[in-house]
Parts: C-alpha cells; structure tokens; sequence
C-alpha cells in the first residue's frame, strides 16, 4: 500500500513510502482486537473500590431490643446489614483487575487496529519534523493544516521528543506515543493517526515478527 509522504503544513513532498501489507493490510482479528482494548483498560482500573462490612462497623455491641414480645423480627446488633448505617454483606473489596496477554496475539492486535485505520484512510505519513521550543502553538498549527484541530488525533514519532510532546500535552484531543509504545485502544480511539516518516522502519519491525 502505498501513501503520499506531507510536509507539517499538510502539503504533498511528492515522496510516497510503502506500507507493509503484514502490518497495515491484514484482516483484522476482532477477538485480538477486544483482548488487547479489554486488557488496556482493566489494567487502568485503580480497583480501590472499598466498603465496611458488618464487623468493620463501629459502634455499641449491645443487644438492640429484647428477642421475644416486640411482635417484629429479632434483631441483635445495629451493625447488621439490615439496618441503615450497618455493614454491607459481601461489598467490594479492593482488587487486582489487571491480567496478562500473550505477545504475539498483542501483536496481532496492534496490526488489526492500524489496518483497519489504514483501510479507512485514517492514517497519515509525515515527513520527521522538529519543534525549536515546546509551544502548545506550535502543535495547534500543525493540527490547523491538517484540519484536525477538532479530531482526535494520535501522533506516532520513532523516538522519544520532549518538545513535540510537551507541545502535545495540554491539548485534550491529540497524543504523541513513540513507536514502540503504540496500544490497540488509542489507535482506534483516534479520528487519524499520523506517522512520523522515521516510525514506519521501527513499527514495521516490532509488528512483523
């Protein structure tokens, strides 16, 4: 597959690159796809959630009314999870929600999610570009040129750049990932992915083994 190379004022260089069709033209596996979102987002999970059971309640152990003759149900402590205040039976506890996947189905999910990008046309190469000083401005311009200042947006560099990402971090819509940090969820979660020229050698190799 193969895609026109733009400049970061979205214009044409009249360069194109070839996509790897093992990577870019496969026939997503929408089972990897939902393993790999469902993992990415179970491992976000704080999973603090926390509640007082019975005995965690504090207050009197004192039997609340005598057992027979009141005409309703016995009841001997307030703590009881029947009354208001009382502890909750079998409430949440906190918790591990995170779980491990295999490599090489990851893998299989990474390719599905930027072939599905790629055979909607949402993937866009740009030559590698630099920014002097980290300016938010600078990172809006680029969106600006290519109509995508109200998109969601991924970018994908092939090396760790402190301006371009710190240009990056106060907008709501955009990230910037490197190459190698690419997830399944945030490829499919952007509106466009637009690949840095130099990211596509290092992709290519991680995703093709």
């Amino acid at each position: 597959m193969k895609v026109s190379v733009l400049d970061i004022q979205g214009k044409d260089t009249g360069r194109t690159v070839e996509l790897s069709d093992a990577v870019f033209g496969i026939e997503p596996n929408d089972h990897a796809v939902y393993l790999d979102v469902k993992q990415f987002l179970a491992n976000k999970r704080q999973g603090t959630s926390k509640s007082k059971e019975r005995a965690e309640i504090s207050g009197s152990t004192r039997k609340i009314k005598k057992q027979k003759g009141t005409g309703t149900a016995r009841a001997g402590s307030i703590k009881s999870g029947v009354f208001r205040g009382g502890g909750r039976i079998f409430g949440p506890r906190p918790q591990d929600h995170s779980f491990k996947l295999n490599k090489n189905l990851k893998r299989l999910a990474r390719r599905s999610a930027l072939s599905i990008q790629a055979k909607e046309s949402n993937i866009i190469v740009v030559e590698n570009f630099e920014f002097e000083s980290p300016k938010t401005k600078n990172f809006t311009a680029v969106l600006e040129a290519f109509g995508l200042e109200s998109k969601k947006t991924l970018f994908v560099l092939a090396e760790s750049n402190n301006n371009v990402y710190l240009s990056s971090r106060n907008l709501k819509r955009a990230k910037t990932v490197i190459n190698t940090g690419l997830s399944t969820y945030e490829l499919l979660n952007a509106n466009k992915v637009i690949l840095s020229e130099g990211s596509l050698e290092g992709i290519e190799s991680n995703l093709s083994k």
